[in-house]
Parts: C-alpha cells; sequence; structure tokens
C-alpha cells in the first residue's frame, strides 16, 4: 500500500487550551482513522490504485472507476484533508509568516481578516483553505463536506476544518470563538514549505 495513516507528531493535550485534548483524541482516532479505513478499503480490489498516493488519485479524481468514486471523494478527501490539518497546527502558539509569504497573501492581516470572513461565512460541514491556484495565485477556497482542492486543479497549503465534531465539544456552536482559537495554532514555517514544493 502506498498510503499509510497519517502520524500526528504531537499529544493529545498539546494543542491545549485553544483546542481541547478530548477533541483532538477524538477527531484523530475515530473520524480521521475511519476516513483512512474506508478509503484503503474501497482500493482493495483496484491494485493499480493501490500504488497511487491520495494525492495523485484526488488530482485524477474523474479517472477512479465509477463504482468507487464517491467513497474515494469522501473518504480519500477526509484522510487527506484532516492529514493537512493536523501538520499546519503546533504546540506552543502560532509563529508569524516571513515578511516575504505575507507580502505573497497581501498582508498578513488583510489575509487573515478575508480567511476568517470565509470560515464564518461557510454554510454547514467543509473546510476553507488557503490553495495555490492554476494560475499559480494564492485563494481562498471554502470547500463542502470533504472535498479537496486538488481535485479542482488547485494546490492546498493551508486548512482549518469547519465540521462541528472539530470544535463541538469546547466551543459548542460557537464557530467563531474556534476560528480565532485556531488562528493561535498556525505553524506558518510549514504552510510556506508546502508552497515551496508547489512553486
Amino acid at each position: 500500500m502506498k498510503n499509510t495513516f497519517y502520524k500526528l507528531n504531537y499529544n493529545y493535550d498539546s494543542l491545549e487550551p485553544h483546542i481541547d485534548s478530548k477533541t483532538v483524541e477524538i477527531h484523530y482516532s475515530k473520524h480521521h482513522q475511519n476516513y483512512f479505513n474506508k478509503f484503503t478499503e474501497a482500493l482493495e480490489k483496484y491494485p493499480e490504485l493501490q500504488e497511487k498516493s491520495v494525492e495523485d488519485i484526488l488530482k485524477n479524481i474523474d479517472s477512479v472507476p465509477e463504482d468507487i468514486r464517491e467513497t474515494i471523494k469522501n473518504n480519500g478527501g477526509g484522510y487527506f484533508n484532516h492529514s493537512l490539518y493536523w501538520s499546519v497546527m503546533q504546540p506552543g502558539g502560532s509563529n508569524k509568516p516571513s515578511d516575504d509569504f505575507a507580502q505573497k497573501l497581501g498582508g498578513f492581516e488583510n489575509f487573515k481578516e478575508e480567511f476568517t470572513k470565509k470560515s464564518l461565512s461557510l454554510f454547514g460541514s467543509g473546510w476553507v483553505w488557503l490553495a495555490v491556484n492554476q494560475e499559480g495565485n494564492f485563494e481562498i477556497m471554502q470547500t463542502a463536506n470533504q472535498n479537496c482542492p486538488l481535485s479542482e486543479g488547485n494546490y492546498p497549503v493551508l486548512t482549518i476544518d469547519l465540521w462541528e465534531h472539530a470544535y463541538y465539544l469546547k466551543y459548542q456552536n460557537r464557530r467563531a470563538e474556534y476560528i480565532e482559537a485556531w488562528w493561535n495554532l498556525v505553524n506558518w514555517d510549514v504552510v510556506e514549505k508546502l508552497y515551496q514544493l508547489r512553486s
């Protein structure tokens, strides 16, 4: 198998007080794990797909056999999206983007305000992303459910999970508080490295 379950590189309580330990534990070990399990199960009868990374599969979602395409879109998306989400957060608080990267974003405060607005306005469950579009420019995107920018030809470098299971134990229906707290965890070193890989 080309794909292995994402290894969380910090403890469940490492994102306290912004995201509580129990939420991280359930989110990672139950929700994320379940997406991965269903994704790999769907690939079992297609050995040629087992040799491809989840990124390559999602980039070419239209070429996935029709009988498993929706399952792959939902569960492969859930597997990839969560892996990126965990990877762009860090214990001990957020650092700042470099001056050069902040300039590419159009100024950090402007970017933060726009990303927050997109996060607050997302209806239902889904994600908000900073992605590099097909023209090579940054774009703040919303996707519903477990849809992934890779399937639309865009390359994501930052994401926030806006499904209620990401924040409900601590914040209940107060999505705005969760979003504000999440900014305290962003690992801009990782975000910039992902961008450099793409550019």
